[in-house]
């Protein structure tokens, strides 16, 4: 076929041309363009007339030749007969060229094997049958390898949904350090803030809790803020009336009580539906006696299980340890799940700037 390229398209494509004028013939002879790296076929030279100015007819013995276009050339029709020729030639890479401007100049030109056009190798149903084979049999006598790529899977998911979790707080930070309808403890000033959200009926949560009483002995310039998020109060009833408890004597007894109450639930050992009113009331005894009715609370509860879902969270607890202010992806930390006593000392200490 003929394809027709411009001289700037064939400097680009880093063709090397070698330049012979012809003296001997004033008509445009064929040239061929010779490759390495192939076995060697012959070739018939085929004769082309002349084309227009700058423009260089490519040609192989295949096919009727056909412009870039997809039309017939019409050098096909005005091509005159000539004697034949015959050249050593590479087939992958072999193509007759022509440049025809005011005067008519025969070129050589040798074509790199890495400048032709890309092979799809393309497998036929018996070798892909035949891979599929070996593949088959090289993980049943490895199958440490499934576990590799499945450990290697889950770690970049969990990158990923510590990124996003790490986007979604730095989008809703007001939400997360000033609800006052959200318990907290310590100083108003403080420059950390540690976010959890957790349910009293969670047994990670519970284990979670002697962990944070500890945290906070050992750092109370921090401010501690606990969303009550009662996610198995659909499965567990008791858990949606421990929180709103928690939320009622916030709201009238003050951070102190909160915080006695908080760690009175957690104290019993009672979760994953063992909790019990008794348990609640018994908690909650030393708070005194409580007004309104509990119900009052939902709004509360309803907002942060839409901040939790917002944020990513899957479950409980949820763990953040952030500055309250100049937050950034450098300085904030995200655990979904529980952490140890020494993970959350480096996050309050890197959100702190140390």
């Amino acid at each position: 076929m003929v394809f027709k390229y411009s001289p700037l398209a064939l400097m680009l494509t880093g063709v090397l041309f070698s330049l012979s004028v012809s003296a001997s013939q004033p008509e445009a002879i064929s040239p061929t363009v010779a490759a390495t790296g192939a076995l060697n076929t012959t070739t018939p030279a085929t004769p082309q007339a002349s084309a227009p100015a700058s423009t260089v007819a490519v040609t192989t013995s295949a096919a009727p030749s056909v412009s870039a276009t997809g039309q017939p050339s019409p050098t096909q029709s005005a091509a005159a007969p000539a004697p034949s020729e015959e050249k050593a030639v590479a087939p992958s890479a072999t193509k007759a060229v022509t440049v025809a401007p005011a005067q008519a100049q025969t070129i050589q030109a040798t074509v790199s094997p890495a400048l032709a056009p890309a092979t799809v190798l393309a497998f036929t149903p018996e070798q892909e049958a035949r891979i599929g084979e070996v593949a088959k049999a090289y993980l049943l006598d490895h199958p440490e390898v499934l576990l590799e790529v499945s450990q290697k899977l889950q770690a970049q998911q969990h990158e990923q949904q510590l990124h996003a979790l790490t986007t979604a707080v730095l989008a809703h930070q007001d939400a997360l350090l000033n609800d006052l309808s959200t318990p907290s403890y310590g100083p108003a000033d403080a420059r950390v803030a540690l976010v959890e959200f957790f349910d009293y009926q969670c047994s990670v949560c519970a284990h979670q809790a002697p962990i944070m009483e500890a945290l906070m002995q050992a750092n109370p310039q921090v401010r501690y803020v606990f969303k009550e998020w009662p996610i198995f109060g659909a499965r567990w009833p008791v858990s949606m009336d421990a929180a709103e408890t928690g939320l009622q004597i916030w709201k009238q007894k003050g951070a102190e009580a909160y915080l006695t109450y908080h760690n009175a639930v957690f104290a019993t050992g009672h979760n994953e539906g063992k909790l019990t009113q008794q348990d609640i009331s018994h908690a909650s005894a030393k708070a005194g006696k409580l007004k309104g009715k509990k119900a009052e609370m939902l709004d509360t509860l309803a907002q942060t299980d839409a901040l939790a879902q917002n944020l990513g969270f899957r479950g409980t607890p949820g763990l953040i340890v952030m500055p309250v202010s100049g937050a950034t992806a450098e300085n904030v930390t995200v655990v979904p799940g529980g952490a140890s006593l020494e993970i959350l000392q480096a996050a309050i200490s890197k959100a702190g700037g140390q």
